[in-house]
C-alpha cells in the first residue's frame, strides 16, 4: 500500500528462513545454514540438498563469502554438481572439478573452493541483509557423499604497502578487492613466491560479475600475465571508472605454459585425482607507483643530459675556431712543414723505404710530385659536378701507362696513401655520397612497417591484456597513454640526438673543407687523409635510426622482433669498419650498392637464424661454412688490395689462395710480401673461426646477438691494428682523438656492465623472464637497461668522433708520405 510502511529487513528474513525450514531441507526446499559450519550429507537422482545462508551486510561495506565443498567420489560419469544464487548471479561447479592441459590430458579434483562474487555496497545509511543458496544434487542412481563449508573472509581488501600471504590451487583459485586510496593514481601489485611451480597466473579483473578465477576463463577478462616466482602488474585509476578492482590468483594444472614439463607420471594415467598436491604460496604486495612529477624530471634529465652534448661540441668548435684564426694571422711561409719532419718538395718513395726492400717500388718523384705542384688552372673547379655515371667507377687516368696499372702499383711491398688516392676526388667524394642516401632510403622502407608492426603489437596487448605478449622489466615499467613501458622508450632519444649532433659535426667539417678548396688551401689539396664525408653522414644517419627502431622494439620485446633492435648495429658496425678501411684505402673501397647488399645478406641470415638457429643443426653447419668460407676470401681481397682476380668462377679466389700458401709458405717458405696485412688476417681468420667452431657447439639462441658479436669483435680488431700500426709508423695522436679513445674505452665498459645485467629475456617463457625483473635505479624511473641504452648512445658518440679524428695529426703531411695498412 502506498502510505504503509515497510517490513524491516530483518523481520523479511527471519520469516523467509522460517517458512523454508517449515518445509524440510532434503527434497529441494532451502533449510537455513551457519557460516563456518561443516554440513556432511549425501546425494542421489532423487535426493538434493538446499542449503540457505543469510548474513547482514553493513553499509559501505563489501563482504565475501567463500564456499568450500568436497566429495570422496572418483565417478566422472555421476559427479557432485553444486550450484550457489546470490541476489545477482549464480556460480555453479562440479565434483570431480576437471582441468584439461595439454594434449587433451585431464586433471580431476575432489576438494574446491570457490569465492562468491561480493555484494556491492549500497548508499543506504541502513544495514542490509543479503541471503545465499547452495543447492547439491546428482544424477547418480545411488547415494554420493559430499561436505560443504561456508564461511565469510575477513581478510578480503588488500592494503596498500601491506603484504598478505594466502594459499591457492587449481581447484581452490582466490581473489581479493584493492580500492584506490584518494592520493594515488597508480599503483603496481607484487606477487612473490618462493617456489617456481606450480604455474600460476595473476590476473587484475574490474568489479564486475562473474569473476574469471579458473583456468580456462582466467584470460577471458582484465589483465593477466603467467608467474613462476615473480610478478607484477602496473594499474592506473583512470582504466578503472569505480576506482577498485579484483587481484585473481589462478594455479594451472600444468607447468608448460611457465617453461616447466608435464608429469611423467601422467602418461597413460590421466583420470588421476590431485587434490591438494598443487598448491602455491604466495604473498602480494600492492605499493604506489611514481607520480606524474617523476615523468617529468626523467624528460628533463634524458633531454638535459644529450644537451650537454651540444654544449661541448659547441666550446670545443669555438676553441677551435680561435685557434684557427691565430694561426691564420702568421704569414704562410713563416708555417713550417718541415717542423713534423716533413719536407715541402717531393721525395722519391725508393728513398724513403728500407734498403732491400725496393721490390715494386716506383719512383714519383716527377708524376706524383708534378701532380700535386700542379697550376689551379689546370684542376677543374672545386665545386664543380658530374652527372656521369660511367666516371664514378671510372679507372680512366691521365697519368703515364706503367703507374697507371694498378695491378703494379697496389702490389708495392710499400704503399703510401697517393698511390691509393688516385683517382678525380669529386667523382671519389660522389661515390661515397651513395651511402649517406642510400642509407636513408633504407631507414624510410624498413622503419615504416616496423612502426605499423609494434602498434599493433602494442594494440593487441592493450584490447586483449595479454602481458604475456611482451618482455618488459615489470617492476619498472611505467606506462604513458597506450605505451606500457614508456621509459624503456624514452632512454632511446641519447641515440636521436647524438646522431643529429654527430651529423652537424660532420656537415661542419665538409662545409670547412669545402671552403678550403674553393681556396686553393695547399694542406688540402694533396696534403693529409683524402675528406670523403658521405661513409661519416651514413653512420649518423644509423645512429638516429638505431634509436627508432630500439625505441619500436621496446614499444612490445619479444622474440619476433628483436631483429629490429639489432638490424641497424649490423650497419654500424659495417660502415666502422668500411670507414676505417676508407681512410688509407679511398680508391678501392666497397661501393654503397655491394656494402648494402652485404648487409641485406647478413640480416637474411639473421632472419633464418632466429627461426631455425634453435634446434636445427643444419642451419648452424651451413651458416658455419658460410662464415669460414666468407672470412677466407675478404682476407684474400684484403692482403692484395683488391687485385687477386677471382676467374671464371668464384671459387677460382680459393683455389689460387691455397696456391699462394703452398707456394710461399711450405714450398718456399718464403717470408710474407705484406707481413703487417697477414698477421692482421690471421688473427682475424682465428677470431672468426672461433665463432664458428662456439655457433656450431653451443647453437647459442640468440643468434641475433651472435652475429652482432661477431661484427663487434671484428670492429675492434681492426681498430687495435689501426691504433698500432699508427704509432708504430711514428705518427701521433692529438689530445681530442686521445681523449675521445679514452671516453669510448670508459664508457664502453660501462655500458657493458648494465647492459649484461639481465631483466628480460624472451629466450625463456613469459613467467621465468619475469623471475629476472628488478626494480627502477635511476630516478626511480629507468633501469639497468635504460641505463644502457644512455651509455651506449654516448659510446657510439665518442667511437664516431674517434673514426672522425683519428688522423688530424696527418693534415699538414704529403700523401706520398703516410703509409698504407
Amino acid at each position: 500500500m502506498a502510505g504503509s510502511a515497510a517490513p524491516a529487513p530483518g523481520a523479511l528474513l527471519c520469516a523467509l528462513l522460517w517458512a523454508a525450514a517449515a518445509g524440510g531441507g532434503p527434497g529441494g526446499s532451502p533449510a537455513p545454514a551457519a557460516f563456518g559450519r561443516v554440513y556432511r550429507g549425501a546425494v542421489n537422482i532423487s535426493a538434493e540438498r538446499v542449503y540457505a545462508f543469510a548474513y547482514r551486510s553493513e553499509p559501505g561495506q563489501v563482504d565475501a563469502v567463500r564456499v568450500y565443498v568436497n566429495s570422496s567420489s572418483e565417478n566422472l560419469r555421476y559427479p557432485v554438481l553444486f550450484v550457489v544464487r546470490q541476489q545477482k548471479g549464480v556460480l555453479s561447479w562440479q565434483v570431480p572439478l576437471i582441468f584439461r592441459g595439454l594434449y587433451q590430458r585431464t586433471y580431476n579434483y575432489q576438494e574446491v573452493s570457490r569465492t562468491l562474487c561480493p555484494s556491492e555496497p549500497t548508499p543506504e545509511t541502513r544495514p542490509s541483509d543479503q541471503i545465499i543458496f547452495v543447492d547439491v544434487a546428482s544424477m547418480a542412481p545411488f547415494n554420493i557423499a559430499y561436505e560443504l563449508l561456508v564461511t565469510r573472509l575477513v581478510n578480503f581488501q588488500l592494503e596498500t604497502n601491506k603484504a598478505f600471504n594466502f594459499t591457492a590451487s587449481p581447484s581452490q583459485p582466490q581473489y581479493f578487492l584493492y580500492k584506490f586510496p584518494q592520493d594515488v593514481d597508480s599503483v603496481i601489485i607484487n606477487v612473490v613466491s618462493d617456489a617456481a611451480y606450480p604455474c600460476s597466473v595473476v590476473s587484475v579483473q574490474d568489479i564486475v560479475c562473474p569473476v574469471y578465477d579458473l583456468d580456462h576463463n582466467v584470460e577471458f577478462n582484465g589483465v593477466y600475465q603467467s608467474m613462476t616466482k615473480q610478478a607484477a602488474i602496473t594499474v592506473q585509476r583512470k582504466d578503472f571508472p569505480g576506482e577498485q578492482f579484483f587481484v585473481v590468483f589462478v594455479i594451472k594444472p600444468e607447468d608448460y605454459a611457465c617453461g616447466g614439463s608435464v608429469p611423467s607420471s601422467l602418461h597413460g594415467n590421466t583420470n588421476r585425482t590431485w587434490n591438494l598436491q598443487r598448491t602455491k604460496n604466495l604473498q602480494v604486495t600492492i605499493v604506489p607507483s611514481i607520480k606524474k612529477s617523476v615523468y617529468v624530471q626523467a624528460m628533463f634529465f634524458s633531454f638535459l643530459s644529450f644537451l650537454s652534448f651540444y654544449l661541448g661540441s659547441v666550446v670545443v668548435a669555438f676553441v677551435h675556431y680561435i685557434s684557427t684564426d691565430i694561426k691564420l694571422m702568421v704569414p704562410l711561409g713563416s708555417v713550417s712543414i718541415a717542423g713534423s719532419g716533413i719536407m715541402t718538395s717531393s721525395h722519391p718513395i725508393s728513398a724513403s723505404t728500407p734498403e732491400g726492400s725496393s721490390y715494386g717500388a716506383i719512383d714519383e718523384s716527377s708524376s706524383s710530385g708534378g701532380r700535386q705542384m700542379s697550376s689551379p688552372e689546370c684542376r677543374p673547379p672545386a665545386g664543380s659536378d658530374t652527372d656521369s655515371s660511367v666516371e664514378e667507377e671510372s679507372d680512366f687516368d691521365t697519368m703515364p701507362e706503367i703507374e697507371s696499372d694498378k695491378n703494379i702499383i697496389r702490389t708495392k711491398v710499400f704503399l703510401y696513401l697517393s698511390d691509393l688516392s688516385r683517382k678525380d676526388r669529386r667523382i671519389v667524394s660522389k661515390k661515397y655520397k651513395i651511402y649517406f642516401w642510400n642509407i636513408i632510403t633504407i631507414a624510410v622502407f624498413y622503419a615504416l612497417p616496423v612502426i605499423q608492426l609494434v602498434i599493433t603489437y602494442q594494440t593487441v596487448v592493450n584490447v586483449t591484456g595479454n602481458q604475456d605478449i611482451c618482455y618488459y622489466n615489470f617492476l619498472c615499467a611505467h606506462p604513458l597513454g597506450v605505451l606500457s613501458a614508456f621509459n624503456n622508450i624514452l632512454s632511446n632519444v641519447g641515440h636521436m640526438m647524438l646522431g643529429f649532433l654527430f651529423l652537424l659535426i660532420v656537415l661542419r667539417r665538409d662545409i670547412l673543407h669545402r671552403r678550403a678548396m674553393e681556396m686553393k688551401d695547399i694542406y688540402t689539396l694533396d696534403y693529409g687523409i683524402p675528406k670523403h664525408f658521405g661513409l661519416f653522414y651514413a653512420m649518423g644517419i644509423a645512429l638516429m635510426m638505431e634509436g627508432v627502431l630500439s625505441a619500436c622494439y621496446h614499444v612490445c620485446p619479444n622474440y619476433s622482433n628483436f631483429q629490429f633492435d639489432t638490424s641497424f648495429m649490423y650497419m654500424i658496425a659495417g660502415l666502422c669498419m668500411l670507414k676505417l678501411y676508407q681512410t688509407r684505402h679511398p680508391d678501392i673501397n666497397a661501393s654503397a650498392y655491394s656494402a648494402y647488399a652485404s648487409f641485406a645478406v647478413v640480416i637474411c641470415l639473421a632472419v633464418l637464424g632466429v627461426v631455425f638457429g634453435k634446434n636445427d643443426m643444419w642451419f648452424w653447419v651451413v651458416f658455419s661454412i658460410i662464415h669460414v668460407l666468407a672470412s677466407l676470401a675478404l682476407s684474400t681481397q684484403i692482403y692484395y688490395m683488391g687485385r687477386f682476380k677471382m676467374g671464371k668462377c668464384y671459387l677460382g679466389i680459393f683455389r689460387r689462395a691455397v696456391m699462394v700458401l703452398y707456394t710461399d709458405c711450405i714450398q718456399q717458405c718464403s717470408r710474407p710480401m705484406y707481413m703487417d696485412r697477414m698477421v692482421l688476417l690471421i688473427v682475424g681468420n682465428l677470431v672468426n673461426w672461433s665463432f664458428a667452431i662456439f655457433g656450431l657447439v653451443y647453437r647459442p639462441r640468440d643468434f641475433a646477438s651472435y652475429i652482432l658479436g661477431i661484427f663487434i669483435c671484428n670492429l675492434l680488431l681492426y681498430l687495435a691494428f689501426y691504433i698500432i700500426m699508427k704509432l708504430r709508423s711514428s705518427e701521433k695522436l692529438l689530445p681530442i682523438p686521445m681523449f675521445c679513445i679514452v671516453s669510448t674505452a670508459v664508457v664502453w665498459a660501462a655500458a657493458l656492465y648494465f647492459f649484461f645485467q639481465t631483466l628480460s629475456s624472451w629466450e625463456e617463457t613469459p613467467a621465468e623472464s619475469r623471475e629476472k625483473n628488478r626494480p627502477c635505479i635511476l630516478l626511480g624511473f629507468f633501469d639497468d637497461h635504460d641505463v644502457w641504452h644512455f651509455l651506449s648512445a654516448a659510446a657510439l658518440f665518442f667511437s664516431f668522433l674517434v673514426l672522425l679524428t683519428l688522423d688530424d695529426d696527418l693534415d699538414t703531411v704529403r700523401r706520398d708520405k703516410i703509409p698504407v695498412f
